[in-house]
């Protein structure tokens, strides 16, 4: 329990209108846990070396997060994010192995995310299909679609703008950190802005909270549909180029989970399922306990499997807590 001022008088605020007012604090809480526990349970892991491979492993999925972050503020889903990443990583691949210029490549592929964006928010707002059932069904359309492309074998990638995403530098002498960390920074910065700063995510917020409001307050509500997911199309783009940067090898099978690691970041961040309330910064902080459940889990020897109940056990978790908060807000 906390106190705010209220016309001149303190009242108190309850856990759930402080968690709805600060939704960022709950993940970076969770955080800064996790990485004490883990720290004491390891030996390993409070690393500067490890502690920038957890963030390098948090980059494709808080990329991804970032523009489902942007699609669930509009009380949106989309289930194709991370096979819409995949398909993007092998058309890259693929061009660049028959000699097509890495920069063309790299377009190619993120102008397919950006493509599948506006198909999703064309079918979302003009035919007003759920937006779950269209991206499960791009999702079940684009896994089959990335496996025909790579014909059952993953595809090695040599060119040096596809990989660059993963060049190391060293911060101050001695903190590792790669060029996909500073370019997954900018574009939280600038998503930030736009969601706090511009008229854009004024309307972002707007729709989500309430679309028939916002579409009488003059809000053209189809258009800033379509607008979020052209931006989150181009967001999982970027994702695929951070996955090749990751790992330069474009695989049908690599990220099968990506769209609910994605989810769960999101949702961890303190942004509602619901639509009209969130942050990117707590998306960022999401991102990275993922990753650092994942990482910390490994290096304790636990189960792949155990690792994907902690992830699912924690989603509940949140939701739970959203619903919470939300109930005490409108009591």
């Amino acid at each position: 329990m906390t106190t705010a001022t209220v016309n001149g008088t303190r009242e108190r605020e309850s856990l759930g209108e402080f968690l709805l007012r600060a939704p960022a604090v709950g993940p970076a809480l969770a955080l800064i846990v996790a990485i004490v526990f883990f720290s004491l349970a390891t030996d390993t892991f409070f690393d500067l070396d490890n502690l920038s491979t957890v963030v390098q492993q948090s980059l494709v999925v808080g990329t991804l997060a970032l523009g489902q972050t942007l699609i669930i503020l509009i009380a949106g889903i989309d289930l194709s994010n991370a096979a819409s990443m995949v398909v993007a990583t092998l058309i890259m691949a693929k061009l660049a192995a028959a000699g097509t210029n890495g920069f063309v490549a790299l377009l190619a592929g993120i102008a397919l995310t950006v493509l599948v964006g506006l198909f999703i928010g064309t079918l979302v707002t003009r035919i007003k299909l759920p937006a779950f059932i269209i991206t499960l069904g791009t999702f079940t359309g684009l896994t089959a679609v990335a496996k025909l492309i790579a014909g059952g074998q993953a595809v090695p990638v040599t060119d040096g703008l596809l990989q660059w995403l993963g060049t190391k530098r060293y911060l101050f002498g001695g903190i590792p950190i790669t060029y996909g960390m500073t370019l997954a920074l900018i574009m939280y910065l600038i998503v930030w802005y736009s969601l706090t700063k511009t008229a854009w995510g004024k309307h972002v917020y707007a729709v989500g909270n309430a679309p028939e409001s916002a579409r009488l307050s003059g809000i053209k509500v189809n258009r800033t549909v379509i607008s979020v997911y052209l931006v989150a199309g181009f967001c999982f783009g970027i994702a695929a180029w951070q996955a090749l940067g990751r790992t330069p090898n474009a695989d049908p099978n690599q990220f099968q989970l990506g769209n609910l690691d994605s989810i769960t970041a999101v949702v961890l961040g303190g942004t509602s399922l619901f639509g009209g309330r969130g942050s990117v910064l707590g998306t960022l902080f999401g991102a990275l306990v993922v990753a650092v459940l994942r990482s910390g889990l490994t290096q304790m020897g636990v189960d792949g499997n155990y690792q994907d109940l902690a992830t699912g056990a924690l989603l509940i978790a949140a939701v739970v807590v959203d619903r919470i908060a939300r109930r005490q807000q409108q009591s």
